[in-house]
């Protein structure tokens, strides 16, 4: 028999954010969004910048409430029913709010390489961008729901 749930466990540089029974979580892989169910077979993923979804499970088995994070980079590893995230950072979209994304958003599309040709500077800018209108986009989802998610 298949089973119900699988344990998830997220963990930053700063230590373990999550360590709980899931019943599904959706992850933004390097190259697109990837959604896991129990007993899914074993796999190492890239991640990129996106939305992680972790739908929980409750004593029976069944989705008990959701989290939804905000994560860059890192690495997933799903083997013996248990879904393990690796990232650099994780932001709780509970955490997020709209004035503050705003005002990051319009911060970083202010700033400008400081020479003309900086490739590396260039990309951290893009980079802030993204992160911005992700996080634009995540607390403005969370508003609309009145808080849940």
């Amino acid at each position: 028999m298949a089973a119900k749930n699988f344990q998830f466990r997220l963990i930053t540089p700063q230590g373990k954010l999550m360590d709980a029974p899931a019943a599904a979580a959706v992850l933004p892989a390097h190259d697109g969004q990837l959604g896991v169910l129990p007993s899914r077979a074993p796999m190492v993923v890239k991640l990129g910048m996106g939305a992680l979804r972790v739908d929980l499970a409750n004593a029976t088995g069944t989705t008990g409430g959701s989290r939804e994070y905000l994560i860059e980079d890192g690495f997933a590893q799903m083997v013996d029913n248990r879904l393990t995230i690796l990232t650099a950072r994780a932001t709780s979209a509970e955490t997020i709010t709209e004035t503050d994304a705003q005002a990051e958003l319009t911060a970083a599309e202010a700033r400008k390489p400081a020479k003309q040709f900086d490739q590396d500077e260039a990309a951290r800018i893009k980079k802030d961008r993204t992160r911005a209108r992700l996080k634009l986009g995540m607390a403005k989802q969370f508003k609309s729901r009145g808080g849940a998610i």
